[in-house]
């Protein structure tokens, strides 16, 4: 009787330790775009708007309190992250901050993202940047 209910339990542990979190070891792709606009010192006047090439673009998985991973836009503004488990991720790009609030002068732009099945591409709404 002891044998079957440590069994049990050994059973139930390995199938609780098969749950992973979000992060790369999957089959997913989030993919998504940077559009810049561009304004005068002041944010009053919109001088141009333009695909964000050659931006950065992080990503985090899950609840993680940094990145775990980054990559440079195309020339037409469009990023991936392939290789990723179902889960939760948010996706960031810093911009001008146009509150002239933050003392760095930039901010992050943060959308967020899930992944519910394996093999899934994921349109990530648009990530608009302030140049």
């Amino acid at each position: 009787m002891i044998k079957k209910i440590g069994a049990f339990l050994f059973i139930g542990l390995l199938i609780a330790s098969c749950n992973k979190e979000p992060g790369v070891g999957g089959t997913s792709i989030i993919r998504g775009k940077v559009w810049v606009k561009n304004y005068n010192s002041t944010f009053t006047v919109l001088n141009s708007e333009y695909a964000g090439a050659d931006k950065d673009v992080y990503i985090i998985y899950g609840d993680n309190p940094t990145y775990g991973d980054r990559v440079k836009t195309s020339p037409d503004g469009s990023f991936e992250f392939a290789y990723l488990l179902p889960g939760k991720y948010t996706l960031y790009s810093y911009s001008e901050d146009s509150t002239l609030q933050a003392p760095s002068g930039q901010i992050a732009i943060m959308q967020e993202v899930e992944i519910t099945d394996k093999k899934q591409i994921v349109e990530a709404p648009t990530i608009n940047i302030f140049d």
